[in-house]
């Protein structure tokens, strides 16, 4: 009797094992993925991160060096952070006010806007709506080769630049185009012979390209003191033996 209870109780413990066994077999996940709501596989987080899922949200902390979260600041402020400073000195940005100066490219308004009343307007303008000063930038450009033939004794008229610009074209986009562009996708220069006004490097020479673009010609050479002619597409001043840094604010020692 006492046998056969042994058998018994051994055989169900060994069917309760086995069925155990077969409901754990049903619940292994053969594949990982990216959706199945527990972390598998080599997935950093929940469904994401590893070589097949998502990248992983990062969270937002209060050491990270941005502004995130529910920061009020940099790193400050919000639910977790500490309170940001205040400024003991904050801007006052009540008021009205106005423009007072542009400069995109320098030497455009200064050379070409002729009077204190349009070198004013112009300041005081907006970017893209200058055609009004296109006219009086061409009178002034053909002004400039009137009085250096008057003083030669001989006609010069302006003729294409070397960006094959016409005086036309080209006062349109001194007076039009008078901002800084940056060529996202090019080299940054204000003229490096081929490639034009897609940047400034503070080692551009901007006031003898800008001569050239005006008196140079198409070759860029048209009056630069030779073959008889006026030396017109340099101010002789040469950008000397500075060496810019390379970190801000790019400027080299004062002599």
């Amino acid at each position: 009797m006492k046998t056969y209870i042994k058998i018994l109780v051994f055989a169900l413990c060994t069917t309760t094992l086995f069925v155990q066994c077969k409901d754990d077999d049903d619940n292994v996940i053969v594949n990982a993925t990216c959706d199945d709501g527990i972390q598998n596989g080599d997935e950093e987080g929940l469904d994401c991160g590893g070589t097949a899922c998502e990248p992983c949200a990062v969270e937002p902390t209060c050491e990270d060096g941005i502004q995130n979260g529910d920061e009020e600041g940099v790193d400050c402020g919000g639910s977790f952070c500490a309170p940001c400073e205040e400024d003991p000195d904050p801007i006052d940005f009540s008021g009205t006010y106005v423009q007072e100066d542009v400069m995109g490219r320098p030497g455009i308004n200064t050379v070409f806007g002729g009077t204190d009343e349009v070198k004013n307007n112009f300041n005081v303008s907006v970017v893209s709506d200058r055609a009004s000063f296109q006219p009086g930038f061409q009178a002034q450009l053909e002004a400039y080769h009137d009085v250096y033939g008057a003083a030669l004794g001989v006609e010069i008229d302006y003729e294409e630049n070397i960006l094959g610009l016409d005086a036309a074209t080209f006062t349109t986009v001194l007076a039009q185009f008078d901002a800084l562009q940056v060529a996202a996708d090019g080299p940054t220069t204000y003229f490096d012979g081929t490639n034009a006004l897609t940047g400034r490097n503070l080692q551009d020479d901007v006031i003898d390209i800008s001569l050239t673009l005006m008196f140079g010609g198409t070759t860029g050479t048209r009056f630069d003191g030779n073959n008889g002619t006026p030396q017109l597409t340099s101010d002789g001043v040469d950008a000397g033996d500075r060496m810019f840094p390379s970190a801000f604010p790019y400027m080299p020692t004062p002599n």
